[in-house]
């Protein structure tokens, strides 16, 4: 016979249980959300570091494969967060992305290796776009990831910050006391459906300064006009979201 001291144990019992599955749950998501938006940025950096190589005109053949650009866009995320991912035991997600930056790479090659044309407008914003879309496409309903910014600093719509993520970048990303580069979590709905939502800070660099920085409102190469960002001023963030 279950007695009521029993059946209140047994509550408790199934609340300590419950809390741990969504403790783990969360610090998994957490380590997942970490691990992608950092492999994002890996390969984003590959054509940030090769962006004047890809505007030499003099050059054809650019030599830079969607396989090549996956691979180094792996040891970038090695040397990022300290170690290697295993080849041969990617997840889901982990393969989606590395095929994603395959694709994007190889379906813009005519535009990459145009002789005698040097800027080509495949900037690493246009990149991490693209291969954001093909990634959110074939994980449709499992996860999302995307670039965005505060709203007075995007550029193109698509990018635009939704509420969560507007309130996040104002309300947080924005306080002088906010420990610069630490991403922030919560499970929050989407469009009615339960989510895990991790967006990460970015902040201007020298890189970024030749198409964001000053003069605020000069146009800058691709024809848009600048930001009037400064160094280390924070230009944008990764929202990930992983649906439940």
């Amino acid at each position: 016979m279950i007695t009521p001291r029993i059946l209140v144990s047994l509550v408790c019992v199934f609340l300590f249980v419950f809390a741990d599955i969504q403790l783990a749950l969360a610090n998994s998501n957490t380590e997942v959300s970490q691990e992608l938006t950092t492999l994002y940025r890996a390969a984003r950096k590959v054509i940030s570091v090769n962006q004047q190589h890809i505007n030499d005109a003099s050059i054809g053949d650019k030599q830079l494969s969607g396989k090549l650009v996956a691979e180094q866009a792996l040891a970038n995320y090695a040397e990022a967060s300290g170690s290697a991912l295993d080849t041969e035991k990617l997840t889901d997600a982990q393969s989606a992305m590395l095929k994603a930056v395959e694709d994007v790479m190889d379906e813009n090659q005519e535009l990459i290796n145009e002789q005698g044309v040097g800027f080509k407008g495949f900037l690493p914003a246009i990149f991490a776009r693209q291969v954001a879309n093909k990634f959110s496409a074939s994980m449709a309903g499992k996860m999302k990831i995307k670039l965005t910014a505060p709203k007075s600093y995007v550029r193109n719509r698509a990018n635009r910050p939704d509420k969560w993520e507007h309130n996040v970048i104002e309300t947080m990303f924005k306080r002088v006391d906010y420990q610069k580069g630490t991403p922030f979590s919560e499970e929050a709905s989407v469009k009615g459906k339960e989510a895990f939502r991790f967006i990460l800070p970015e902040y201007y660099g020298k890189s970024c300064l030749g198409c964001h920085g000053m003069p605020k409102g000069e146009r800058d190469i691709t024809g848009g006009k600048k930001e009037g960002g400064v160094l280390g001023e924070l230009g944008g963030a990764i929202s990930l979201i992983i649906y439940q």
